[in-house]
């Protein structure tokens, strides 16, 4: 059912990446993020489907930005129903200070099929298709290096782990190099670190550490395409937000999500694309009258990663 959409979403995600490339480096996060969502906003409209927003940039009276309950595409009759995921700029600080792997990204899913994550943090631990399975978040850092090493059939020491650089990360930091695994420590975008453990050659063996639950969905529908796994569990900063997951449905505010708990169903499609240089993503690259973007889409039912150059042109195009 979803096939049709993929080449769609891609061009979701390339308004969003066209638009905050714009402000790549000149220290504007919030500039950067408002156009890339207006951009992503304005492209849905020329989607024939009914979409609901299940993860977006915050809740109804946070607009102008893409707010969870949103409705968007044509809203047709006969317009298949999905939920949508959307990072219209994942890594606003990335983008602003010029650094890599800023994407923008979107996840789409048959009714129902989406976790709808709470605006918190998740404790996240994903890997690519050859570690499935020999993960078990509520076991210690250092076991699941050890395990994923084994798996991989090298020494720990040969691993590089993916941490955000955060306070709250000092120990688990200084656990990991106790072990003696590299470590490279990234100052935003964990959906892409997520998504490159499962990329051939890219240089992350796995993602460790609590960063944004929306962003855990979102990494768990590329992930389930790719063959790799992810497991989370919600850490709230507060009771309010605890509370408000309870009222959101999360019966068990503890609970150990799985990659198919995150995205359930036979299918769902995963679109980003680059606005600066990444591991997997080359950035947007404008030239006179137009630019060139690097995207990727990838599905569930197939299995299928598409990689995707596109020349826009300005003068002809509507994105601008």
């Amino acid at each position: 059912m979803l096939r049709h959409l993929s080449l769609e979403m891609v061009r979701v995600t390339e308004a969003a990446a066209l638009a905050a490339a714009r402000y790549m480096g000149r220290g504007d996060e919030k500039a950067a993020d408002m156009a890339a969502v207006e951009a992503m906003r304005a492209e849905f409209l020329h989607i024939d489907i009914d979409g609901r927003i299940v993860i977006g940039e915050g809740e109804r009276d946070e607009a102008p930005m893409l707010y969870i309950g949103e409705e968007v595409g044509s809203c047709l009759n006969d317009a298949p129903s999905v939920d949508i995921a959307v990072d219209p700029l994942e890594g606003t600080t990335i983008c602003a200070t010029g650094g890599p792997n800023a994407i923008a990204c979107v996840a789409l899913a048959k009714r129902g099929d989406m976790l709808h994550a709470p605006d918190t943090y998740m404790m996240k631990l994903a890997v690519g298709p050859d570690c499935a399975g020999a993960i078990d978040i509520r076991r210690s850092a250092t076991e699941n290096l050890y395990r994923i090493a084994a798996r991989k059939d090298m020494p720990v020491s040969s691993l590089t782990v993916c941490i955000l650089e955060r306070e709250r990360h000092k120990d688990l930091i200084e656990e990991v190099r106790k072990a003696g695994a590299r470590i490279r420590l990234i100052q935003d975008g964990d959906v892409s670190a997520a998504i490159a453990t499962a990329i051939p050659d890219a240089p992350i063996d796995v993602l460790i550490g609590i960063g944004g639950a929306p962003e855990g969905v979102l990494a768990a529908a590329a992930l389930r395409a790719l063959g790799g796994e992810i497991q989370g569990q919600l850490r709230f900063r507060s009771d309010s937000e605890r509370e408000r997951a309870i009222a959101m449905g999360h019966v068990d505010p503890d609970r150990i999500f799985t990659t198919t708990d995150l995205v359930s169903g036979d299918d769902a499609i995963f679109a980003a694309t680059g606005v600066t240089d990444g591991d997997f993503l080359d950035g947007v690259r404008f030239g006179k009258g137009g630019a060139t973007s690097h995207s990727v889409v990838m599905r569930v039912a197939s299995g299928t990663m598409r990689f995707l150059v596109a020349h826009h042109d300005f003068i002809r195009g509507r994105m601008f």
